[in-house]
């Protein structure tokens, strides 16, 4: 372990500043922002409220003007002179009436219409205030049909029209009738909102004004700078619509505009008043200014707060910190002066006192470091005296098997031996008679029962030949399952290590217990045949001593498909009386084993379960009481390290 002090990658004191700053001024900040949103939305509304009380204003001059027309009209209708010289067709009569109908009036237009719809007078202000007498115009003008269909339903027309010169004209038509209900004609009267009428309205209100006709297009206004606008410019927006705002800037000056629609008798058009922002910009400017500056003045602070409070604070965590990471080098307890008596110095204090137990603990847990490594090397010696017991028993009953086995063809040649030494002495004997006395031969020939010799000795010869053919497969089972000359991997069959094991295991097998096999088409198996052998031993000679009296074994090897690609399988199972499930978890572990005192180390499925793990395969057992034993046994063909 280095002893070099690690440092922290990101500071305490920066994650501190970090959330002690956002906590601080970010709420303020927002509070700044949402304070400086809604007092320029008050701002705004206030224009609102300002700019549609002037409409409202504008609008009441604009009714009294319908209203002074609609007096106007019952005066008119009235005037018996002006209906009577109308109807009788005097237009000198007209003429010289007209010039006292616009006089003293609001009026800037009056034409008078014979019953026919003719224009026959036609009269300005301006000219009335010149002295000049009224025309008759040259072409004849005459009303419309359709305003004289009009006049004829209604009585009367009122419609709002473009002027001349950026004005509008608000129109009002009257039809004239004598006292018998006859038609005499027709007066119209203009009232024109022109550049005066704007000049005078703007200098009342203190707004600039803006006219539209009743297509939305820009007709007049009191800023010539509103004139430079193309005349649909605000047409899709404020057509069909009773009131709009907009937000517009004329010279560097931001306006708010309102247009207002406005109704004229059987038309309508659109007023629009627009007023400065200048001053409440400039009022907004400095409030942005004073809340910015107070945030910034905030925020210094804070952060000189944050940094001093972090300093005060952390220096005694950075000092535990340190003590912390010296603890490993150090053979002794840890002791920090206590600085504080806030929570500090109870951490500091807590500290002093977990050094203490810690060395306590560590030399403690030295000494009995030592005393496990002590008690480790002697069960690793006494685990390794019990394998080579274990060893040494399966060998002594593999040995025992095979002397049992041995023992009968032995003691069958050493008979054979005894019977054919006493035939080679009585031929001997009869061909030593022979070669004395060629005459005794078949005297002595009926003494030694030469017949029976002839015909026992090719069966003796045979049964001794076969004794000692047993003993030689015998050997060679011996031979294979131990294949000492295999300590290395190699591709061997299954069924070859299976069946010498059986030869091996058939001194405790035969007579009593029947063996089932069905080897399945299986390749060779890459892998260490001696060690599998002794697996096979071990689950074999497990079940045939799990077998009371008569019993069966079923041994079956196939390819295990489910398991995955290229994994061989073989199944032991046993007649035998089973184990439980709780047994059956247990089977695999050191040392534990179900027989007496005595009979078994609890090693050799330990043993086998190792050998089959080395091997890259796995082992199960499948067991239920009174219904045997089960054992599963997988292996990659191609060898250790290799399951898929």
């Amino acid at each position: 372990m280095s002893n070099r002090l690690r440092r922290p990658k990101r500071s305490l004191r920066t994650i501190l500043l970090i959330w002690f700053l956002l906590l601080s001024l970010v709420p303020l900040m927002f509070v700044t922002g949402y304070s400086l949103v809604k007092y320029e939305e008050a701002i705004d509304n206030e224009l609102v409220q300002r700019l549609r009380s002037n409409s409202r204003e504008v609008s009441t001059t604009l009714v009294d003007y319908e209203h002074y027309l609609s007096g106007r009209r019952g005066r008119l209708r009235s005037d018996a002179q002006l209906l009577f010289h109308l109807s009788t067709g005097n237009v000198s009569q007209v003429r010289d009436l007209t010039p006292g109908l616009i006089r003293g009036t609001l009026l800037t237009a009056v034409s008078l219409f014979d019953r026919d719809g003719q224009q026959v007078s036609v009269l300005t202000l301006a000219s009335a205030n010149e002295g000049k007498m009224p025309i008759t115009p040259d072409p004849p003008v005459y009303l419309s049909d359709a305003f004289r269909s009009a006049l004829e339903r209604q009585g009367q027309v009122a419609i709002a029209d473009v002027g001349v010169g950026s004005s509008l004209d608000l129109i009002s038509l009257t039809r004239l009738e004598t006292k018998g209900n006859r038609l005499a004609g027709a007066v119209e009267e203009i009232i024109t909102l022109g550049p005066a009428f704007l000049e005078n309205l703007k200098k009342r209100i203190g707004l600039e004004i803006v006219l539209f006709d009743s297509r939305a297009t820009i007709v007049g206004s009191s800023h010539p700078d509103l004139l430079l606008y193309p005349k649909d410019a605000f047409t899709k927006t404020i057509v069909d619509r009773e009131e709009s705002v907009f937000d517009l800037t004329l010279r560097g000056d931001p306006l708010g505009l309102m247009v207002t629609k406005v109704k004229w008798g059987d038309s309508h058009f659109f007023v629009g008043l627009a007023a400065s922002k200048q001053k409440s910009k400039a009022v907004l400017k400095n409030i942005n200014l004073a809340f910015f500056t107070v945030i910034g003045a905030v925020g210094l602070l804070l952060i000189f707060t944050a940094f001093v409070t972090s300093k005060i604070v952390l220096k005694p965590l950075n000092d535990l910190v340190e003590a912390l990471q010296t603890m490993d080098v150090r053979d002794g307890p840890i002791e920090m002066p206590i600085t504080t008596e806030t929570e500090i110095g109870v951490l500091t204090e807590s500290f002093n006192d977990m050094s203490r137990r810690i060395h306590t603990a560590r030399s403690e847990l030295r000494a009995k470091i030592a005393e496990l490594e002590a008690a480790n090397r002697e069960i690793r010696e006494t685990q390794a005296r019990l394998v080579h017991t274990a060893k040494m028993a399966s060998l002594g009953q593999l040995v025992a098997g095979v002397a049992h086995e041995l023992n009968n063809p032995i003691g069958f040649l050493y008979s054979n031996m005894t019977t054919l030494r006493d035939y080679v002495q009585k031929l001997e004997s009869l061909i030593e008679a022979g070669s004395v006395d060629p005459a005794q031969l078949a005297q002595k020939k009926a003494e030694v029962d030469y017949d029976y010799i002839v015909k026992d000795l090719p069966k003796l010869i045979a049964s001794s030949e076969d004794g000692a053919r047993r003993m030689r497969d015998i050997v060679v089972k011996l031979r294979n399952f131990s294949r000492l000359d295999e300590a290395k991997l190699k591709k061997v069959d299954l069924r070859d290590g299976l069946e010498s094991t059986l030869a091996l295991l058939q001194g405790e097998l035969k007579n009593r217990i029947k063996i089932h096999t069905r080897f399945g088409d299986v390749p060779e198996v890459l892998c260490y045949a001696s060690q599998l052998n002794q697996v096979f031993m071990n689950i074999l000679s497990n079940a045939a001593q799990a077998i009371e009296g008569d019993g069966e074994i079923w041994i079956e090897t196939d390819m295990a498909d489910s398991a995955g690609s290229g994994m061989a399988r073989i199944r032991i199972r046993d007649s035998g009386q089973g184990v439980s499930l709780e047994v059956a978890e247990k089977m695999f572990d050191p040392f534990f084993t179900t027989k007496g005192v005595g009979q078994g180390t609890g090693l050799g499925l330990s043993i086998s379960y190792e050998i089959v793990k080395k091997h890259g395969g796995d082992i199960h057992v499948h067991s239920r009481p009174g219904q045997g034993a089960e054992f599963e046994i997988l292996l990659p063909v191609e060898g250790p390290g290799l399951k898929s």
